[in-house]
């Protein structure tokens, strides 16, 4: 009788590991998109499909948040995010001789970026919003940032990789392993991918279809500036909207700029940086944890900073 009771209790057991195994959520491989920064969306994320409704949930409250926050139009200069991007900003800003700078908006609206009427603007048009551009005139005063008059932001340069990553972050602390949050080519993987490798991140080529490269990456971010994204051709010549601060006229030399590095926020603002820079070695020898691609009016490609994993299209 002993032997048949644990016979049976053995069978019970065996049926229950069963039964409950097949009960547990398996995680696979989950992906949505949606529509944020005027752009489509992104996120892929290893986990069971009951959690990934919370995955979808947050990224959305994050990127729904950050849109509010840094739009033209709604922008909060008491905003304790504000005032941090800004200050994240400020240092691009420093770090690049004033080639990083948010407060260009004057100049996307004079040269019809911000309507999509694209015009080339007149000299005095030029001058009246160049005379608005320079953060060195932006002061935070009790927790507030203060505009001199005519000033306007453009956070289109580092918002939205902020925003790639506080959601990256969000669900890193959900315990998803493995995923990535991509918000119109900039992005931010960790883990690695469907087949346990590191994520393959294809560049863009700048003048044709498909891409020019593919990076390998994993738990680090990437974000490309290119003169292909918004611009309009007159009298055979492209003007897009990547402006040097100085000139007041779209940045000339670079055809796209990629960069790779541990926050996407900061590959966003120096991937405009070096873009428009013409000593772009001198900025990113003061980020050496951040590498980039480079591809030249020529099509030429180079690389500069920490090495990256590329390799180029056939």
């Amino acid at each position: 009788m002993r032997r048949s009771s644990g016979k049976k209790h053995w069978t019970f057991l065996c049926a229950l590991f069963i039964f409950l195994s097949s009960c547990t959520p398996k995680d696979t491989w989950n992906t949505t998109t949606f529509i944020y920064f005027d752009t489509v969306c992104e996120v892929k994320a290893f986990c069971s499909s009951s959690r990934f409704k919370a995955v979808q949930a947050t990224v959305q409250e994050v990127f729904k948040n950050i849109e509010a926050q840094f739009s033209p139009k709604t922008v909060d200069l008491d905003s304790p995010d504000v005032i941090s991007l800004y200050q994240k900003a400020y240092s691009v800003y420093l770090n690049s001789e004033g080639k990083f700078d948010i407060s260009v908006g004057a100049l996307s609206r004079t040269w019809g970026f911000y309507d999509q009427s694209f015009r080339f603007p007149s000299s005095e048009d030029l001058e009246r919003a160049k005379s608005t551009v320079g953060m060195d005139k932006i002061h935070i005063q009790k927790k507030h940032l203060v505009l001199p008059p005519g000033t306007q932001l453009d956070w289109g340069g580092i918002a939205k990789g902020y925003g790639i990553d506080l959601a990256a972050s969000a669900l890193i602390e959900m315990a998803v392993v493995r995923g990535f949050v991509n918000a119109g080519g900039d992005l931010y993987c960790w883990g690695t991918n469907p087949k346990g490798l590191p994520w393959k991140i294809g560049i863009k080529h700048p003048r044709k279809a498909g891409f020019i490269g593919v990076l390998s990456i994993s738990n680090e971010g990437a974000a490309t500036t290119g003169d292909y994204q918004r611009y309009f051709i007159e009298d055979g010549k492209r003007y897009h909207h990547v402006f040097d601060p100085h000139t007041a006229f779209p940045a000339q030399g670079k055809q796209s700029v990629t960069v790779v590095g541990p926050e996407a926020a900061l590959c966003d603002a120096l991937s405009t940086a070096l873009f428009v820079s013409t000593k772009p070695k001198k900025i990113l020898d003061l980020y050496p944890k951040y590498g980039a691609v480079l591809i030249d009016s020529t099509g030429k490609i180079s690389f500069l900073g920490k090495p990256v994993s590329f390799k180029p299209s056939d």
